[in-house]
């Protein structure tokens, strides 16, 4: 029997121009391997909590000081709480606050030459982790563009490394998401 597909558009919230996802994962998916997919296909490393809100339901990973009331991510799976046109909300990192919606734009029966998950487009790199939310990143980024902005040397020398807000490879997130499998 095919399994079937449910096509995702992943859009970070709060942030402009746009950051999304469009990525294709098997509706036997928990909630669980949704997250992992989520990770890879936008670039977060996981250093965080998450959760997932559906129908006014919160789901992730049981707090054991029952601070938080979610249901267990692990026992839910995604074609059992979306369907298509379908719509919920996914948040990473308590503290920045990465507010993403996630769309279903399409089910369909998996193509039996594909491999799953995929992701198959998407635009802009995903913020780096622990840059202060959206608007920690607007600041981000106006330093990185302004080599007189004051912070400018700072966020360098923060980032490490060279970072281009407008690139994003959906080939290298599905090499990635290959982990999944």
């Amino acid at each position: 029997m095919a399994r079937q597909i449910f096509q995702l558009r992943i859009t970070l919230l709060d942030v402009s121009p746009a950051i999304w996802r469009r990525v294709a994962v098997p509706g036997g998916y928990t909630l669980d391997r949704l997250h992992r997919v989520i990770q890879y296909a936008m670039g977060w490393q996981d250093y965080h909590l998450h959760s997932f809100e559906i129908e006014n339901a919160q789901f992730g990973i049981p707090d054991p000081e029952g601070e938080l009331d979610l249901r267990d991510e692990l026992d839910v799976r995604l074609d059992a709480v979306a369907g298509k046109d379908s719509r919920f909300s996914y948040v990473y990192d308590f503290g920045d606050w990465w507010d993403h919606e996630i769309a279903v734009e399409a089910l369909y029966l998996a193509e039996p030459d594909e491999r799953y998950p995929l992701c198959m487009e998407g635009e802009r790199a995903c913020p780096p982790e622990d840059v202060g939310g959206a608007h920690g990143y607007a600041e981000f980024l106006d330093a990185l563009k302004d080599p007189g902005h004051p912070e400018h040397g700072a966020m360098l020398e923060w980032i490490g490394r060279h970072f281009d807000s407008e690139f994003f490879d959906p080939d290298r997130a599905s090499v990635l998401l290959r982990r999944l499998v």
